[in-house]
């Protein structure tokens, strides 16, 4: 069973923005947090913000902050990463996932779903 399929990458001009969407089964997407994470070449998975189970609540990284944000439609199974003001350093495919906090850090809940979706390329030209 697919439980995340993430769209809505392309490419665009450092400055522009784009909006990603992920569906989650319901079973991934029930009583989670979900968050958004991002992997460039040759770097290892990295967060980038999350959002709570009723919407309100959203956490970022630095890295994203004022940039980006995360909303939820709890009727759809989706979560959304508006992101704006991009820039080259953003370039990285988009993973989507529900997370849970621990040791201090985000980290993806793997009892939630079994496999990582195919993600969406995003790339910001400079």
């Amino acid at each position: 069973q697919v439980q995340l399929v993430e769209s809505g990458g392309g490419l665009v001009q450092a400055g522009g923005s784009l909006r990603l969407t992920c569906v989650a089964s319901g079973r991934t997407f029930s009583g989670a947090f979900m968050g958004w994470f991002r992997q460039a070449p040759g770097k290892e998975r990295e967060f980038v913000g999350t959002v709570s189970l009723d919407g309100i609540t959203t956490y970022y990284a630095n890295s994203v902050k004022g940039r980006f944000t995360i909303s939820r439609d709890n009727a759809k199974y989706t979560v959304s990463l508006q992101m704006n003001r991009l820039k080259p350093d953003d370039t990285a495919v988009y993973y989507c996932a529900p997370v849970l906090y621990r040791a201090g850090s985000w980290l993806p809940d793997r009892d939630k779903f079994d496999y990582w979706g195919q993600g969406t390329q995003v790339t910001v030209s400079s």
